[in-house]
């Protein structure tokens, strides 16, 4: 079992945090028997094209963990906000 900590936290996008925001609506996900591997980038329909940007690498054990805080991370979305329209 993974020893992860992680938060759920609605963040303010007007700034002051140190971290840099990257826009992504591109996403590629690969794995093997010890790691996940994400990038992710911006599709550009004009060139028909991605433009990967940034590849974050973790274990099966934190790539679970992931899934779940982003599942409830949804959850919290939609029931402050509006239910996300999906594929």
């Amino acid at each position: 079992m993974s020893t992860s900590k992680h938060k759920n936290k609605h963040i303010d996008s007007s700034g002051g945090d140190a971290l840099e925001g990257r826009y992504s609506n591109y996403f590629e996900v690969g794995y093997n028997a010890f790691e996940f591997i994400t990038d992710f980038g911006q599709y550009f329909a004009e060139n028909q094209k991605a433009e990967l940007y940034s590849r974050i690498i973790t274990s099966p054990d934190y790539a679970k963990d992931l899934q779940k805080i982003l599942a409830e991370s949804i959850k919290h979305y939609e029931k402050n906000f509006q239910p996300i329209q999906g594929e």
